[in-house]
This record gives structure tokens, sequence and C-alpha cells, in this order.
């Protein structure tokens, strides 16, 4: 993997996002977004446990999906409150993703603001709280909807790699999924070169966030994160400004993954080996443009 660090600011104008980031889809670290937010040194264990503990999550384990199964099914449901005290005991590979706390607390919405001077199209009903215990992993993929992102994190430290969308090929992208069949589980202390030589050739980015960090994730990068410590981010949603990059998040949303899906009760073996067959090829297409 060429890997390379994202360029980090403090505060940046609208413009120069605009000109250096947003157009040309290229990550960003702004440190100073999140405290100017009430969230940056309110939002603590305690303090969600107080107002959402308890309500039900669907808990997620460090196992990487296999290919038979459909995506973003939970191992197992516990009250947040029990989660979080899992969670502040001790090392728990276990995380949460997608929980719209605010739907349960609307009042909390009020500690942070929504950047519209970056961007348009926030998709501002579902703001996105994602938790994780010390060792909890989020395997690659990239956002089905396609979607930019601005993701902060709150507390704990997170390690996140990242390509762009059109390293999907050396990344061993399983067709009609947003997932890779390589596992970059501690990516940095080994990775199966031998079984994903592609990987090699893949360009990226590298970067530990730290509480208050806001990582402007572009449409489409494939993203996998380890987490360092305990801790949780939240991830505000903006629609790509184009046509064509609505319609292709919608496909993915509506076509893509229901026909996926389906061939996975209907006839999984042909279609796992289909697939599987199909990404090799793609892979094998990269290597041999050497």
């Amino acid at each position: 993997m060429d890997l390379r660090p994202i360029d980090t600011v403090e505060t940046i104008s609208q413009q120069e996002f605009k000109t250096k980031y947003y157009n040309p889809n290229k990550p960003l670290i702004i440190k100073g977004l999140a405290k100017q937010w009430p969230a940056y040194n309110k939002w603590n264990w305690d303090y969600f446990i107080d107002i959402v503990g308890d309500k039900e999550v669907g808990v997620y384990n460090n196992v990487k999906s296999d290919s038979y199964t459909p995506i973003n099914t939970a191992d197992a449901y516990l009250k947040f409150g029990e989660y979080l005290q899992m969670v502040k005991k001790g090392p728990v590979d276990l995380r949460i993703f997608l929980f719209n706390i605010f739907q349960h607390a609307p009042q909390i919405v009020k500690d942070f603001s929504w950047p519209d001077e970056y961007m348009n199209g926030f998709v501002k009903r579902f703001p996105m709280l994602f938790v994780g215990g010390q060792g909890a992993i989020t395997h690659m993929h990239f956002d089905i909807d396609l979607s930019h992102i601005l993701h902060t994190q709150f507390l704990g430290r997170k390690r996140v790699l990242l390509f762009p969308f059109e390293e999907q090929r050396k990344l061993y992208r399983k067709p009609w999924e947003v997932l890779s069949l390589a596992n970059y589980a501690n990516y940095n202390e080994h990775f199966d070169y031998e079984s994903f030589p592609a990987v090699k050739l893949a360009k990226g980015y590298e970067v530990i966030l730290e509480h208050g960090d806001t990582l402007f994730m572009p449409a489409g990068y494939w993203h996998h994160m380890e987490y360092i410590d305990a801790g949780f981010a939240m991830s505000l949603r903006a629609l790509q400004s184009s046509i064509g990059g609505k319609l292709h998040g919608a496909w993915n949303l509506f076509g893509m993954r229901n026909i996926d899906t389906l061939m996975k009760k209907t006839a999984p073996k042909w279609w796992y080996a289909r697939k599987r067959v199909n990404l090799y090829k793609n892979a094998d297409r990269e290597l041999n443009t050497i």
C-alpha cells in the first residue's frame, strides 16, 4: 500500500475547502471545527448513558462478514447504557454504527451546528453516532449511498485507512457489494499480500483521529477503521451535488443491494463463486498494467 498523510488544518475558508478538497474529492482533517460546538466538552459516556441508556441497539463484533449473508446484520442486541458500561471498563471488540441517537434525544442536536458553509445537501434527519470499544474494527468498505461525510471523533483515538473509490479493483472489491474480500485488520502490523498482491499498488491515506478531529471523507471513499482506544464519533452526511452522483447512490441502495441480497438467498454458492472469479480477474488486470 502506498499511503500518504492527510492534509490537516485548524480552520479553512469555504472557498479553499471547495477548491482544494470538495471539488477534487480529496480528504482533509479539520481540527478546529468541533471545538466551536458544546458537544466538544459536553459529550462523554455518562452523558449518553443518562439520556438514552435504556434504548436497545444492535452491536457488531470483529468477525468479517462472509459472502453469503446480507450486510449490516447485528451480532447481538443490548441496552445502549449496558453497552457503554462495558466499553468504559476495558477492551471489548464490539461496536455500534449508524445509531441515530438524535431520534431518541432530539435536544442534543443543539450541541453542534451543521457546517453548511462547506457543502450543501446535508441529510439533517440522520446525523449518526459510531461507537467502539478498544480493539473494535470497522472492516474495509465504502458507504453505499455515496454521500460526502464529515466524521468527527469525540473520545479516544481511531486509526483510519482511506482509498479513493477508483482503487476498488486493487482493494479486491466484491462485485455487487460495498465490501472488500481482503481482511485489513491490523494491516499496519501484517497484511496478506500473498493472497491479495494488487493491494500493494493501492494508493491511499492513513491517519489517527483524536478528540475533536473532523475528517472530510469524499463520496465513495473506501475506509477501514480500528479503535485504538474506546471512543465514539459522529458522522454528518451530505448528498452529492451532481445528479449523476445522487443516481449512483440510489442505484446502490435500491438496485445493487436488493439484487445481491436476492442472489445470496436463491443461489448463494454460484453467486459467491461468480463474484470471486470476477474480483480476481479485476485485480489481475491491475497487476498486469505494471
